[in-house]
């Protein structure tokens, strides 16, 4: 019998070899986890504010053992100086307040109306004289109220009895329905500008004593998409004609009613689907355009922007990667996007993402600078070639040197990662002055609906969703050109019936001018 020799010394080296990186990876998967309990317990209880004020970095932690060529750009960047002045209003003490402490009342607006109250002293001699008088306003309300349109068309013959003589009957958007024009649009302005529900409509015009059921309500906003259609496809044609255009999407629940039976026979009916309004905001001409998908695929960006040339300012998703292979479309990222992913590595590696988060935010110091001073296109690019670009290559260089330096699956691995692989994209808009450094613009198109989504929870068809997005289309567009929505929904609804088609475009918000 051979007997073999064991070398214990090598299985003990590499079982310990072995044992550190089963070590190492499960320190990084509690740090990932950490990481992860973390962030929810932001989102849950925590501040959604991702403010970041820069704190006094020792050089030696900013190192972290990179090459010296790295270290310095690190420095020269640290030392750059960004100056601007933020304009305040400044309050000024009235001096018939001894403490100063209140500056006054701002003025009540002079279109509301006044009703007039004069309050005579109860002993008023007769020989006194009037030397002036002291004024109050009131901001004062009456809950709105419901009336009655009477139409009273008196009917005549003539003197033979040959032929009834009646006039014809006024236009009205919904000649069917009891609705007005301003009743309709007071509907919608409820429910997608201030996010009211149908159902608690109906309930408050049943403490006014009128019964509306819920299913006539629908109706009445679903045949009034049908008249306001036209004006949708126009608004659609002239946020795609932009030569710049940000884009995003949001989620929301639909009710499928054609749901097919579920896998143990149950009815799926009635269950909801997950889809999405994919938003194009064109920050130049202040318009935005939601587009209703039952996906979040490449199919419904690929048909919309099927013609459009220019720039395409998206958040980093790779559906939009299809349109940098077009040669007509420059396809530039969101520097907020990358902002968040360091805020969210605050906690896994402090010293490179607070400096990554000092030197953005000197990058939207130049921003609110070029905001304040009110510069043209033109000299924002100027502002920024000068001051951002040289920002923006050494940041590149410097998070390629630290990414080395970092775990690829850590949380600052990730964020590192992001900024690398979209860096080009990320510093695009330094190129033209018209360009936004982030996607901000979309995103707070879409805020209304993230509101709603907590109020009515979800849509009750595919084809409801379809209309609520050419809703918040024309409502977004009114918002962005500071128009009273109901004013130019009420005077639309009047008109459109009647407007011919080929000047569809007049009854847009920036074009819309009320009848005098």
């Amino acid at each position: 019998m051979i007997e073999t020799a064991i070398d214990y010394k090598s299985l003990y080296e590499e079982s310990v070899q072995l044992h550190e990186e089963y070590v190492k990876k499960f320190d990084q998967e509690i740090i990932t986890l950490r990481h992860e309990i973390a962030n929810l317990k932001r989102l849950i209880f925590g501040s959604k504010s991702e403010s970041f004020i820069p704190q006094n970095i020792p050089s030696a932690q900013l190192s972290l053992d990179i090459q010296a060529e790295a270290v310095a750009t690190c420095s020269v960047i640290k030392a750059q100086k960004i100056e601007y002045t933020r304009q305040q209003v400044e309050i000024k003490k009235n001096p018939a307040c001894r403490t100063g402490r209140h500056p006054g009342r701002t003025p009540l607006p002079e279109h509301l109306e006044r009703r007039e109250f004069i309050v005579e002293p109860v002993e008023k001699p007769e020989d006194c004289k009037k030397i002036g008088e002291e004024i109050t306003e009131e901001l004062e309300y009456e809950p709105g109220k419901l009336f009655v349109n009477r139409y009273v068309r008196p009917k005549y013959v003539r003197a033979d009895n040959s032929e009834i003589i009646i006039a014809p009957m006024m236009d009205r958007p919904l000649p069917k329905a009891i609705v007005g024009p301003g009743l309709l649009a007071q509907i919608i302005i409820d429910k997608y500008v201030d996010h009211l529900p149908l159902y608690r409509q109906e309930q408050r015009f049943k403490r006014e004593g009128v019964n509306i059921p819920y299913s006539t309500i629908s109706d009445w906003i679903k045949n009034g998409c049908v008249l306001l259609d036209p004006l949708g496809e126009a608004l659609k044609k002239m946020v795609i004609s932009s030569d710049y255009l940000h884009a995003d999407e949001t989620p929301l629940k639909v009710l499928d009613k054609n749901k097919k039976a579920r896998p143990n026979g149950s009815s799926g009916r009635g269950t909801t689907h997950r889809g999405f309004y994919w938003v194009y905001h064109n920050s130049i001409d202040n318009l935005v355009w939601f587009d209703y998908r039952q996906g979040r695929g490449r199919e419904g960006p690929k048909e919309i922007l099927k013609d459009f040339k220019g720039y395409l300012q998206t958040d980093g998703y790779n559906v939009y990667d299809i349109f940098k292979e077009n040669k007509e479309i420059a396809v530039l990222h969101c520097m907020a996007h990358a902002r968040r992913k360091f805020f969210e590595a605050k906690e896994n590696n402090p010293s490179v993402a607070e400096y990554a988060l000092e030197q953005i935010g000197l990058l939207y110091a130049i921003e609110r600078k070029a905001k304040e001073q009110q510069l043209t296109a033109d000299e924002i690019f100027e502002l920024r070639q000068a001051e951002a670009v040289p920002i923006l290559e050494s940041l590149g260089k410097w998070m390629k040197e630290a990414y080395i330096n970092s775990l690829p699956k850590s949380t600052i691995g990730k964020a590192l990662g992001y900024s690398i692989e979209r860096w080009q994209e990320l510093m695009m808009y330094a190129s033209d002055g018209k360009l936004n450094i982030d996607n901000n613009p979309v995103e707070n198109s879409i805020r209304p609906v993230a509101i709603g989504r907590k109020n009515y929870l979800f849509a009750g068809s595919h084809e409801a969703a379809e209309r609520s997005a050419m809703l918040y289309s024309f409502l977004g567009t009114c918002k962005l050109n500071s128009i009273n929505p109901f004013i130019w929904l009420q005077d639309v609804l009047r008109r459109i019936s009647n407007h011919p088609i080929n000047k569809i475009e007049e009854l847009l918000p920036p074009n819309w001018k009320p009848l005098v």
